[in-house]
């Protein structure tokens, strides 16, 4: 069974300005965090109800730019609610999607000496239009929604779990089948996130693409393997007071592998993500995830 787009845990990517003075844009300049999707990302299943229970756990090496020895820990569970109808629209079957996210983030930036723990429920996602296409070798996906700003937010704590602004996003993308068979499939992600102002800073945070991609195998029995990865880049400047113009990016390249339990109505999909780069105050670590599908 394939599955549509994304989950979500707070952005965590560090700028320079922010490790020596803690300005209000400590992070990421958008909500959505990239490692979650990977093989056949843009594919949505058929028409029915489903959960997807994301297991994340990303390890912060080193703060690109920054001074000291900067490290942390995310781990998160996103609990996602999708709904994909009979009805028709342009040729594609319309849903909708949600997004709850509860996450524990520790950070040690010895940069500004900080050193905390902050856990509780995350900025939630609500995506009320979804559209999945289908063709004989391929599918697309096209989705819309709103980042709310309902979790815990301080700007003079970098580890705080909501980021204190609400984000709009797109997404759209398509799979190729190379083969009649889809023994192979190729597929691209991409989520573009409009930001809007950080009320306790008056600082609006520049927009943010995301783009995962996956090139995997059938291995038979619905099992699956295949080379994944990500790039997730600041595409305009912060505006507001004391905002900077550093535009953090960063990439990553990792395995993944689906496991279905067909018995159950279960799959199980597991990947490990590695960031070979990173700049302009962008974190770099790896990233371990365990997605838990399930089928009513």
């Amino acid at each position: 069974m394939k599955i549509i787009k994304g989950s979500s845990i707070a952005a965590l990517a560090l700028s320079t300005v922010a490790l020596s003075t803690l300005a209000p844009a400590a992070f990421a300049a958008g909500h959505y965090v990239t490692g979650v999707e990977g093989i056949q990302a843009a594919s949505a299943p058929p028409p029915g109800l489903y959960y997807l229970g994301y297991v994340v756990n990303y390890n912060i090496d080193s703060v690109s730019g920054a001074p000291g020895d900067n490290t942390g820990t995310v781990s998160a569970l996103a609990n996602r609610f999708v709904w994909i109808s009979d009805y028709t629209f342009l040729g594609a079957n319309y849903g909708a999607e949600a997004i709850v996210p509860f996450q524990a983030t520790s950070l040690t930036f010895n940069g500004i000496g900080f050193n905390d723990t902050s856990r509780g429920l995350g900025d939630i996602y609500l995506g009320p239009v979804v559209m999945a296409w289908h063709g004989s070798q391929w599918d697309g996906i096209f989705a819309l929604g709103e980042w709310l700003d309902n979790g815990s937010y301080s700007k003079t704590n970098p580890s705080s779990i909501g980021l204190g602004y609400k984000s709009t996003m797109v997404t759209l993308g398509g799979t190729f089948y190379p083969d009649s068979q889809k023994q192979w499939s190729v597929t691209a992600l991409s989520r573009f996130e409009k930001n809007g102002k950080q009320t306790q800073t008056e600082i609006t945070r520049g927009n943010q693409l995301s783009v995962e991609w996956g090139v995997a195998r059938q291995l038979g029995g619905g099992k699956q393997l295949g080379v994944v990865g990500y790039l997730q880049k600041q595409t305009s400047n912060d505006s507001g007071p004391g905002s900077n113009d550093l535009r953090p990016q960063k990439s990553a390249v990792g395995l993944e592998f689906d496991y279905p339990i067909l018995s159950q109505g279960l799959f199980l999909k597991f990947a490990g993500y590695k960031e070979y780069s990173s700049r302009d105050g962008a974190t770099k670590g790896s990233l371990l995830r365990m997605t838990v599908v399930k089928a009513f």
